[in-house]
């Protein structure tokens, strides 16, 4: 174990031991993180290890991270430690496959990113632990530099064991799920394309519906959605250089290129997979570009009214409630209103209500909105300095993460294509099939 590795592994233990033993705003910005990670895990003792190591790197006392306050407080630090220290800021957690065994380590691969890194244990005990690992074998854990050339494992590790496509997609939805903010740390530019589709996807509803806010039918709402689906692959279709007016046999005889060949072109446009192989899976030669029909969840269209809202950074979300909380806050007597309370209750726990809808109610009826949740309350209360501490105290984040209809890299897309595609063969035929709910798509 060379020098630089070594010393790593003294000043993190020195860092860890630092904010442990802290006390005033250290040690409580400390609980209140970790307060606010541990609502989201099982919180046995690796997910705490986790947030203490990750509260090290992104936790906030006042405008500095630990790490500036460990320097501030240790003057007699070299420049070399500083340097080290200060580059911990971009440790990150992730998901990595185990591509090669080295003597003092590993090649891992970020499943995330497709990234890959030369990472090594700090300290004996950690590299005996992880001397039985085998290549293909996935662990869940957080990485910090340490030269330019490699890395080391800054927390703990999650061994998975090698996992095979279904699995792994379940993995990777479930990191998707619990690290949202870590999704792509290593790769701020797939961060960017992400948050750029989904402002590009609000821009299409805009376009198609020509308002932000829709309210249908639900069945009826269930064909619009489909409709604009058409287009929006359409569009995906035309950008992939596809003549949408032809069948895709006669694009593909004329381009003189392979059905293959197209698919993928219109698949790195973001088309559906599904209905491109059900395109050139038509024995006729005659079927021309049209997407499968797209579904709501069966509760949604059997709703009397759903209420499609879109936003350049919120996403989509379709409420069969909003109408009836609408009309609670345009009502002269709100409390006369059966279920009305049950309602404010359910908008304010459910994890689904997040702080954009609340914002949007507080906009279009804010005297309303305010008096509402004074009297459901009983208390003082401000729509103007109380309403993001009310979110807050009810677990809302107030900033928006990546919402679900972002765009995802093209690996992590033909991974779950593969991955469902495995999961229906292994189905018994004549069933029904459903996608999963939740993965990348």
């Amino acid at each position: 174990m060379d020098v630089i590795l070594e010393r790593s592994h003294q000043l993190k233990q020195a860092l860890v031991d630092f904010v442990l033993d802290a006390e005033g705003e250290l040690a409580q910005a400390l609980e209140t993180y970790a307060a606010a990670q541990l609502r989201r895990g099982s919180g046995d003792s690796t997910q705490q290890d986790l947030i203490i190591d990750s509260f090290l790197t992104v936790g906030k006392v006042g405008e500095k991270s630990p790490l500036e306050l460990f320097i501030e407080s240790h003057p007699d630090l070299e420049g070399s430690d500083r340097d080290l220290i200060k580059s911990w800021h971009h440790s990150f957690i992730g998901l990595f496959a185990i591509t090669n065994i080295l003597p003092d380590g590993f090649e891992l691969t970020n499943w995330l990113t497709d990234k890959r890194y030369i990472v090594k244990p700090n300290n004996t005990q950690t590299l005996q632990a992880i001397s039985r690992l085998k290549v293909g074998e996935i662990l869940l854990t957080r990485i910090s530099p340490v030269t330019d050339s490699y890395w080391m494992f800054s927390g703990p590790y999650t061994m998975m064991g090698k996992l095979g496509k279904p699995k792994l997609a379940v993995a990777i939805g479930n990191f998707k799920e619990n690290y949202k903010s870590n999704l792509y740390s290593d790769a701020p530019d797939l961060l960017e394309e992400a948050w750029e589709s989904v402002a590009q996807y609000h821009q299409q509803f805009v376009d198609f519906f020509g308002t932000d806010e829709i309210t249908l039918p639900g069945y009826q709402l269930n064909k619009k959605i489909a409709q604009f689906q058409e287009l929006i692959t359409e569009k995906s279709f035309a950008a992939a250089g596809i003549d949408t007016s032809k069948s895709l046999a006669e694009v593909a005889e004329a381009a003189g290129i392979t059905d293959e060949e197209i698919k993928a072109a219109a698949q790195e446009f973001g088309a559906d997979s599904n209905a491109v192989s059900q395109m050139f899976n038509s024995k006729s030669g005659n079927s021309k570009m049209v997407m499968p029909k797209v579904d709501l969840p069966a509760e949604l269209k059997k709703a009397e009214q759903v209420t499609a809202l879109s936003d350049p950074r919120w996403g989509q979300i379709f409420l069969p409630t909003y109408s009836k909380i609408q009309a609670i806050l345009s009502a002269e007597d709100w409390e006369s209103i059966e279920g009305a309370e049950k309602l404010i209750r359910y908008y304010l726990e459910d994890k689904s209500i997040n702080a954009f809808i609340w914002h949007r109610l507080a906009q279009q009826y804010p005297t309303q909105l305010e008096r509402v949740l004074q009297k459901y309350l009983q208390r003082p209360f401000s729509l103007e300095s109380d309403l993001d501490p009310l979110l807050q105290e009810f677990n809302k984040p107030i900033e928006p993460e990546l919402p679900e209809i972002a765009s995802v890299p093209i690996h992590l897309h033909n991974l779950f294509q593969e991955a469902l595609g495995e999961v229906n063969k292994s189905k018994p035929k004549g069933k029904g099939q459903k996608k999963p709910a939740k993965g990348f798509q």
